[in-house]
């Protein structure tokens, strides 16, 4: 599912290898732009989408989620210029904000607090994964430049938003509530665990946090419980890091296809040439 939210969000990235903004006709400060109006409505995203899922559940909203966004990211096929370029950025940086924290959020129901680091990092590290996987699907998928009319970029975003809707799909029936309500027609009538193995997730999970106890994970927060823990002056520095550590890194994620082209790189020698930094990334990620 990560794979999905990568693939949508980063493939900008390719299509400026593919000559983007020459074609609509924009600049690189309208590009400055747009990208300001996705990170703003991204980070207005992170909250919001929260009190939906809480009420919803995990399980649903955030197949939800991705379907919504893969129709914006495969209607970017037929971006015409500024306005429609600008409204897209906007529309995925609302529908994407939320994604992350839900998810996080739906693995702390299997998992104890000294579990989740290790698979938040196999996490990140998939984030990574689909920079270079999505690198070598633009090396194919650009080549189709001009075929029936479209440049290589419309391919792109089509292609790989439609990818995204399938796998939204797919997470609707993967999916389960919780640890105790896996089973299904698609994923088994016997779910994935024994009644036994289901006591034994929920009192481990209880033990680690007895505030777990009495959760619901179809119940929604009340304003009171949203501002106390806002409140709460012990995660403050842990809100100041989340707002400041990809500071150093979304810079020159953003603007290195730009600056290869600039150089001199071909469209495809663009693309290639942007893994080795996601391949040290990972490595310092596991290592």
């Amino acid at each position: 599912m990560f794979f999905a939210l990568q693939l949508d969000r980063g493939n900008i990235n390719q299509a400026l290898s593919d000559n983007m903004l020459k074609d609509l006709g924009l600049t690189t400060n309208d590009y400055n732009n747009g990208m300001t109006i996705f990170y703003c409505n991204f980070l207005f995203a992170e909250l919001p989408p929260q009190m939906i899922s809480k009420k919803l559940g995990s399980d649903r909203w955030i197949p939800v989620q991705m379907v919504s966004w893969s129709v914006v990211a495969s209607m970017q096929a037929f971006l015409n210029g500024k306005t429609f370029f600008f409204i897209t950025r906007f529309l995925l940086g609302l529908i994407e904000g939320g994604f992350i924290p839900d998810v996080i959020l739906y693995l702390s129901y299997y998992y104890k607090s000294s579990e989740l680091p290790r698979r938040l990092s196999f996490f990140w590290v998939a984030y990574q994964s689909t920079n270079i996987l999505s690198a070598f699907l633009a090396y194919g998928i650009l080549r189709l430049r001009r075929h029936n009319g479209l440049p290589g970029w419309a391919w792109l975003f089509a292609l790989e938003g439609m990818l995204t809707g399938l796998l939204g799909i797919l997470a609707w029936f993967y999916l389960p509530a919780s640890p105790y309500t896996t089973a299904s027609w698609f994923r088994g009538k016997n779910g994935w665990f024994s009644k036994e193995e289901e006591k034994i997730i929920a009192n481990r999970i209880i033990r680690d946090d007895p505030s777990k106890g009495d959760m619901h994970n179809r119940q929604g927060l009340g304003l009171h419980q949203l501002w106390e823990y806002l409140a709460d002056w012990h995660m403050w520095p842990m809100y100041i890091l989340g707002l400041t550590w990809t500071v150093p890194n979304t810079p020159p994620t953003a603007y290195l296809p730009l600056n290869l082209k600039a150089l001199g790189f071909g469209t495809f020698e663009t693309n290639l040439l942007t893994i080795p930094a996601y391949v040290l990334f990972i490595l310092q990620l596991l290592f």
